[in-house]
């Protein structure tokens, strides 16, 4: 390992940064540096937009895609090799504003109902009833659900972080069913070898084979629940704080976007053109 990787991983790690961050700045920058054929102490600004360009022209990254290089760049001359540069000159893309897809209540049953396998379903179940995040959930243990507080604790989840969230009565009583069949003794989702946590490559592919015998049209992805049961929660009368301390959000302003996905309010709304004489008859 050069000197100048050792160095940015060691940076990361007294920075405490995700192992999967650390995974990936490092392979971006290796990228970069095989581009050129040079190490990336002696590449500068010009470079970089160089490289950006080739990114989305020949590689054709999305934005997202191209941030984590954008942000792997940042951190290895800004923090690493500590260059007096203007940071504007990494530029960030701007990202489209989509908004998440959200099943109904009834898709939600479908889904589950597609699941055939004890373990997957209260995988999917899980994830629904708590709002997990996928790493979330397949890193529960044992210990983690608590019946007597109806709570389950989420150790480390995104941004290092604790919390706690609701443990659903109805979840509760397929967690013991599952538990009498499967014994897990630390992990609650064991993989198939019983030897580790249950991996997030196979909770994706097990959603996606729901989605497509459940007939399913809408892309699902194990997230999809997550953003289900922020929405659904909300077009319950949950009140935006809570969602955002359940969801785990560190602003209030990323739970908001569920405002503009839920439809509580729209079956009171009178859409204007059902006021308009209709043009066949001429009549209201």
């Amino acid at each position: 390992m050069s000197t100048l990787r050792q160095r940015m991983r060691d940076d990361m790690r007294i920075r405490n940064l995700a192992l999967n961050t650390q995974k990936q700045y490092l392979i971006s920058v290796a990228a970069f540096a095989r581009h050129f054929g040079k190490s990336p102490d002696k590449l500068g600004p010009e470079d970089i937009r160089t490289y950006q360009v080739y990114l989305l022209d020949k590689k054709r990254l999305d934005p997202s895609s191209l941030n984590v290089t954008v942000s792997a760049l940042r951190f290895l001359y800004v923090v690493t090799l500590k260059r007096d540069w203007d940071i504007k000159v990494l530029p960030y893309a701007r990202r489209p504003h989509k908004l998440p897809v959200v099943l109904s209540r009834q898709e939600v049953t479908q889904l589950f109902q597609a699941v055939r396998d004890l373990k997957y379903r209260t995988v999917l179940m899980t994830t629904y009833a708590a709002g997990l995040r996928v790493s979330e959930v397949t890193r529960l243990k044992l210990t983690d659900i608590d019946s007597q507080r109806m709570c389950i604790r989420v150790e480390q989840g995104k941004g290092h972080k604790d919390r706690y969230v609701i443990l659903s009565e109805k979840l509760l009583v397929h967690l013991r069913r599952y538990w009498a069949d499967y014994r897990p003794a630390h992990w609650l989702f064991l993989d198939h070898r019983k030897r580790t946590h249950l991996p997030i490559s196979t909770v994706q592919t097990v959603c996606k084979l729901a989605r497509r015998d459940a007939g399913i049209t809408k892309e699902v992805k194990p997230h999809t629940l997550r953003h289900c049961f922020a929405t659904h929660l909300l077009e319950a009368g949950t009140d935006l704080r809570t969602i955002q301390l359940l969801m785990g959000h560190r602003s209030l302003s990323t739970t908001a976007i569920y405002l503009h996905v839920a439809v509580q309010n729209l079956g009171d709304v009178r859409s204007p053109f059902d006021i308009l004489p209709d043009p066949d008859t001429g009549r209201l």
